[in-house]
């Protein structure tokens, strides 16, 4: 839990109650947190869903990848157990804010360690907020058969200290809403799946 330093601080309540904005966009904030070893499919999974969400439903919804959040917002963390926490401390609080102005918001994070994506959670369910935990599915061997970018490739070289699955841990999810193994779904199928619960919790609403 990061430490409040800033004082003097008031927060300022706004003139629009998120069901204004849930009802403007026809849909329920929400955080669907993609969570697996890097090459297990995250990434490609969640940019189909938000695809099929904005193109062929009609919902605004965005991707918060991890790759691309380091480009900016994260650019001064590396790959440290510290870093790590705090790099998704900071994308669990953009999360619930995207969530909050009625976006459907996934995440794309190998993010490694339960405490992080219990404390996740736990920002979203304080907020009122519907978070869903996607574990997304693939063994070490099946991934690094993928390695579309070779980094398991260099991590057995020795040339990336602290790769998830290889020098770093990974503990998956005990209790996530959605399991999607990717050895047996296609991405199209695994998208289908999670847009399919998406509408079995009421969270999207018919134009």
């Amino acid at each position: 839990m990061a430490k409040q330093i800033a004082t003097n601080i008031t927060w300022h309540a706004g003139h629009v109650e998120r069901e204004q904005r849930n009802e403007l966009l026809k849909q329920r904030g929400a955080t669907i947190w993609f969570t697996g070893l890097s090459a297990c499919g995250k990434s490609t999974i969640a940019f189909t869903l938000e695809h099929a969400l904005v193109e062929q439903r009609g919902h605004l919804s965005y991707v918060l990848d991890g790759d691309n959040i380091r480009h900016g917002l994260n650019k001064n963390l590396g790959f440290s157990p510290e870093d790590r926490n705090e790099n998704i401390r900071r994308i669990g609080e953009v999360a619930k804010l995207f969530a909050d102005a009625g976006v459907l918001t996934c995440t794309s994070f190998i993010s490694p360690y339960r405490v992080d994506r219990d404390q996740a959670r736990k920002i979203h369910e304080e907020a009122g907020l519907p978070f869903i935990e996607v574990f997304v599915k693939a063994s070490v061997e099946t991934c690094e058969q993928r390695d579309p970018k070779g980094l398991y490739k260099k991590a057995r070289a020795g040339e990336i200290p602290e790769f998830t699955g290889v020098s770093a841990p990974y503990e998956e999810p005990l209790n996530a809403e959605i399991v999607l193994e990717t050895e047996e779904l296609s991405v199209e199928q695994s998208a289908q799946v999670v847009l399919n619960y998406l509408v079995e919790q009421g969270l999207l609403r018919e134009a």
